[in-house]
């Protein structure tokens, strides 16, 4: 399972990273790609985080595996580990089908001398954050095709990386740029999931 772990860590960078870049580039003229820096020392940390989490979950954990450290106890079962291939594959193809509802508004991350729309449709119209909510779904999945300790503390930073860069650098930028068409609309829809984590005007 570590073996195909790090498969569906490769698979993820490549088509939810690098094949989103190019289809960017090639719809709008734009790869999206923005330097966190420039968000602040917010967005720099978030995405410290996010990056240490991800490496854990994806890399360190499997070959960790590979080389012998073993998995918990509780966790260790040939079916949560079935259930974890095929909640990560679920989590890409809902991190790109996510990426595609974007369209031109897509963006690694936040530039805040930039305008982009208010994306409210598709899955928007149930989460709003449903990139995050998908990563983090393929982080799961991940953490339990190979559940030792490096994924569980992995998964863990990323979650505490998402929760960083959507309360602190995205949700302060949209109610900026957006005013209150975005209140209104982070009143009615969740966080990370339908209905938890709405805004109060």
């Amino acid at each position: 399972m570590a073996v195909l772990a790090l498969c569906l860590f490769a698979g993820f960078l490549l088509l939810a990273g690098v094949a989103r870049i190019f289809i960017q580039h090639r719809r709008t003229g734009d790869t999206g790609i923005r330097r966190a820096r420039a968000a602040g020392t917010a967005q720099q940390w978030a995405r410290a985080t996010l990056v240490t989490g991800s490496l854990l979950v994806g890399v360190a954990a499997p070959v960790a595996e590979l080389a012998g450290l073993g998995a918990l106890p509780v966790l260790d079962w040939p079916g949560l580990r079935v259930a974890g291939a095929v909640l990560a594959v679920l989590g890409i193809v809902a991190v790109i089908g996510a990426q595609n509802t974007m369209g031109a508004s897509w963006r690694n991350d936040v530039d805040p001398t930039e305008r982009t729309d208010l994306v409210t449709h598709g899955p928007f119209r149930l989460i709003r954050n449903p990139i995050y909510t998908a990563a983090l779904a393929w982080a799961v999945g991940l953490a339990l095709l190979v559940p030792n300790p490096l994924a569980l503390s992995g998964l863990v930073l990323l979650w505490l990386g998402l929760e960083l860069q959507v309360r602190n650098v995205e949700e302060p930028y949209l109610q900026r740029v957006h005013g209150p068409a975005y209140q209104q609309y982070a009143a009615q829809v969740g966080r990370f999931l339908p209905c938890i984590g709405r805004l109060r005007n």
